[in-house]
């Protein structure tokens, strides 16, 4: 099914940017959105037969010659407050100066037909790996941030699972007491297949939804590495989220590889040190499938000024670069809410979406 065409045209750019982000925010990537702010390439634009399902304009651009289009809805944003209607069935008066949110509402639930919204099929829970070839890049930073970002800015439901033998992620959080219950313990010894609605009274939720540190690394608990899969994958089996953010040691090995091949898209964070992109290229040497779009690679820390053996032509790369997330400081311990902000973070998140 080809995606609903939504056209939106105002000369005022101050105006037209928080509707825009508005429609990127709740739709994304199932509509095709086109913003025109130039009066004389939007004449242009209509003096050929057009198609849209919704043309949103300001008052200065509306002409009646429009409805020669085969356009679905057209909403004209008027300077004055009118309730009156128009005679044009297809035409919706709108006025400019109320909030976005109340526009948008009204624009979405007048064209719901024509933005597919009542066939909209639930998506599927997608299990996200964030990993790296080497320790101390920086993956739990990028593994939290998005976890926070598909919360925060697109109201996803996120499980964050921090996949350490030895975790050391609860300091960033409001509340770092560990799991204490005896009884879950129990039921992770020898995890069933409903483990995740065994243990989901458990999980906490700040900014997103996450399970508590263990009280001593697995070893010293009795629990195998392969306990975290098993949770992902109960958990996925629930629907309860969206998306299942594993964070996972830099270790390779069997369970390492299930997680792999388990996972719908798999981040790899590394640096820009040569130590870091020759792990990289180690790694690789023992992934299939790489070259796929399931492999997503992160550079974090990134320092524009230093040295970058990614791009020194006396360094082999096996891979290629996503996303750059500049070295950044924050006073005190980093919050996910504030790493949520940080633009690097953002742009990895959008690649998942």
């Amino acid at each position: 099914m080809p995606r609903p065409r939504v056209i939106i045209a105002d000369e005022d750019r101050g105006y037209i940017v928080p509707l825009q982000l508005k429609f990127v925010k709740e739709f994304f990537n199932r509509i095709d959105l086109e913003i025109v702010t130039d009066r004389q390439y939007f004449l242009e634009l209509f003096s050929q037969p057009q198609k849209a399902d919704i043309l949103i304009l300001s008052e200065e651009l509306y002409d009646s010659s429009l409805q020669k289009h085969n356009i679905g809805y057209i909403f004209v944003m008027t300077e004055q407050n009118e309730e009156t209607g128009t005679e044009e069935l297809n035409v919706n008066k709108l006025y400019k100066y109320t909030s976005v949110k109340e526009i948008f509402n009204e624009i979405v639930g007048k064209s719901k037909e024509a933005l597919h919204m009542e066939k909209d099929e639930k998506q599927e829970t997608r299990v996200i790996l964030v990993t790296s070839a080497n320790g101390g890049a920086g993956k739990t930073t990028i593994a939290m941030g998005v976890s926070a970002f598909l919360t925060q800015y697109y109201g996803k439901r996120v499980l964050y699972l921090n996949a350490g033998r030895l975790q050391n992620f609860q300091y960033m959080l409001e509340n770092d007491t560990p799991v204490t219950s005896p009884e879950i313990y129990t039921k992770l010894l020898n995890p069933s297949s409903q483990v995740y609605e065994e243990i989901k009274h458990v999980l906490r939720k700040e900014v997103f939804s996450y399970l508590p540190a263990f009280k001593a690394a697995l070893m010293s608990v009795g629990l195998k590495y392969a306990v975290y899969g098993k949770i992902a994958q109960s958990a996925k089996k629930s629907g309860d989220y969206d998306f299942i953010v594993i964070d996972a040691e830099c270790t390779f090995d069997e369970d390492k590889a299930r997680l792999l091949d388990a996972a719908d898209r798999v981040v790899i964070v590394t640096e820009q040190s040569v130590n870091a992109v020759q792990a990289v290229n180690a790694l690789i040497s023992n992934i299939n499938g790489t070259k796929s779009d399931k492999y997503i690679f992160v550079c974090n820390k990134f320092e524009k000024e230093s040295y970058n053996a990614l791009i020194s032509p006396s360094v082999t790369l096996k891979f290629t670069v996503n996303e750059y997330v500049e070295k950044f400081s924050v006073s005190g311990i980093p919050r996910c809410e504030e790493l949520s902000e940080k633009e690097g973070i953002k742009k990895t998140a959008f690649l998942l979406l």
